[in-house]
């Protein structure tokens, strides 16, 4: 599986942005798809994912509320949508697929095997 991340920049508090994630490859596979964040000097934290059979979703709290993962009917893009953007919200941005998880492993970083290049997105205060 191929992941392609893109969609982040610069905003202000309060404001939105959406996150795009171009999926290629053995598609079949996935299990989930999750978005995962870095912020300079911190580990990757968990803040959404979609489970691929059922389209259930699943949150972090930091983010619930405010920001909303979705996929096209194609299954070859999924979005993060984010809202009331904070300035803890700022961080490099993942998305990742995970092949072989179950669902008590979908909201660590361990259980997804490929990654995207990461996004930068930054809230200014």
């Amino acid at each position: 599986v191929q992941l392609q991340a893109f969609g982040g920049g610069l905003v202000q508090a309060g404001g939105s942005l959406r996150l795009s994630c171009a999926i290629s490859g053995r598609t079949y596979s996935i299990r989930a798809l999750g978005w995962f964040k870095q912020a300079p000097g911190r580990e990757r934290e968990f803040v959404a994912t979609i489970r691929w059979s059922g389209g259930n979703t699943y949150y972090a709290d930091s983010v619930k509320g405010r920001f909303t993962i979705s996929r096209d009917n194609a299954k070859t893009t999924v979005y993060l949508q984010m809202n009331s953007l904070k300035p803890e919200d700022t961080a490099v941005y993942y998305c990742a697929s995970a092949e072989h998880a179950i669902l008590s492993s979908f909201f660590s970083s361990g259980a997804y095997e490929s990654w995207g290049q990461g996004t930068l997105v930054t809230v200014s205060s």
